[in-house]
């Protein structure tokens, strides 16, 4: 890790990754209040929980370009003041089309600084991509676990859904701090040519292999992240208990979120971490199936643990590319088709509880894709680099 740039460069990444998931999945546990305050309908709802996965699709394709243009920490800087208007001017307006665009805003900004920390972390911790990482996702699944049990909270001591959603706004406004200052190292940096490209990574088995895992993996998270608040309401839990399951949710993915990648990245049997991880899934989702009322933290902690493939998928980006510049674009071309891929979850799940008011199908989709995940769990878990792949 550089000298000049540790201390500032950790404030800025804890702080930057406390923010990358209230922007997205604080609609979840009042989406109901959101719905009937706005008059949203069905499918724009569908549309509301698919539009983080969307943004970072698309907006997370374009990071690493403007990071070679105008440098990695301008880039950063920007997308917090897009996330900063987005979240606040969101809670002003009655219109639900307004809310649907400052969303996306504050989801786009995200997007782009989401891309760009593995490639970050690889160009101020080159040798401690694990014990930083563990540190940036811990620190995101405790962002992700207060935007999720602290909503309903603030929205209820408000009196509106409005205050429960503003006040990370005001978590986004001091995140831009060190960023602002980190921003001075790009200085004088003229536009490089970049060495490995998003259309070169697009052709390896590598980058083919990460963006599928990634977006299944993304997939399940979103799912239970925008809807699964209105499962546990529709099981007789309040608003504030349906909260709390989610923090269960997340809350166990916090310790976890600094183990796994600590321990993915120095075990001789990388595989069997990534099988743990990912077998709680199906585990959670029969329970949810069978006995959603009386075990429900249970299944939310199984359902918890299989969020954790996220910190490790993050690990592996850094450990299948040579270069920053390598790592960069295979961030982005993960990313993006990922989320694309997981964009598609949200949506589909959405349409399937309101065709049957019910939720074994969607669950039963949920299980159904958790099979391929395993299967490319064992292709990455074997060493490979995106550089050895790239056609020039």
């Amino acid at each position: 890790m550089t000298r000049r740039t540790s201390p500032l460069f950790l404030v800025g990444l804890l702080v930057l990754a406390a923010n990358l998931r209230p922007a997205a999945v604080s609609v979840g546990p009042v989406l109901e209040e959101v719905r009937d305050s706005l008059g949203i309908g069905p499918g724009e709802a569908a549309l509301l929980t698919s539009l983080p996965v969307l943004a970072f699709a698309v907006f997370g394709a374009l990071a690493p370009a403007a990071a070679s243009r105008i440098g990695p920490h301008r880039v950063t800087a920007l997308a917090l003041v897009a996330a900063v208007t987005g979240l606040s001017a969101r809670v002003l307006t009655d219109s639900d089309l307004a809310f649907l665009a400052l969303s996306l805003l504050a989801v786009a900004g995200m997007a782009m600084a989401n891309v760009l920390l593995p490639s970050l972390v690889k160009r101020h911790a080159p040798e401690r991509i694990g014990q930083v990482t563990a540190l940036y996702t811990t620190t995101l699944a405790v962002g992700l676990t207060a935007a999720l049990v602290l909503t309903v909270p603030f929205s209820e001591l408000g009196g509106s859904w409005r205050w429960g959603l503003g006040v990370w706004a005001l978590l986004a406004a001091a995140a831009l701090v060190p960023w602002l200052l980190l921003a001075r190292t790009d200085r004088g940096l003229e536009p490089v040519r970049r060495t490995v490209t998003f259309a070169q990574v697009a052709r390896t088995r590598v980058g083919a292999a990460m963006a599928l895992f990634f977006g299944l993996q993304a997939l399940q998270a979103y799912v239970i992240f925008g809807w699964f608040a209105q499962l546990w309401r529709d099981h007789g839990f309040t608003g504030s208990q349906a909260g709390l399951l989610l923090g269960v949710v997340t809350g166990i993915s916090i310790p976890l979120s600094f183990v796994l990648p600590r321990w993915f990245t120095t075990t001789a049997a990388p595989l069997r971490v990534l099988l743990l991880v990912i077998g709680c899934y199906p585990v959670a989702y029969v329970g949810l199936l069978v006995a959603p009322h009386t075990l429900a933290v249970l299944w939310a902690a199984l359902a918890g643990v299989g969020t954790c493939t996220f910190p490790l998928i993050l690990t592996l980006v850094g450990l299948r590319a040579r270069t920053p510049e390598g790592t960069a674009a295979l961030s982005a071309f993960t990313q993006a088709v990922g989320y694309l891929v997981a964009a598609t979850g949200p949506f589909t799940v959405g349409l399937l509880y309101e065709a049957t008011d019910a939720w074994t199908a969607p669950l039963a989709l949920l299980l159904v894709l958790v099979a391929p995940m395993v299967l490319l769990a064992v292709r990455l878990s074997r060493a490979s680099y995106v550089e050895d792949e790239l056609v020039p």
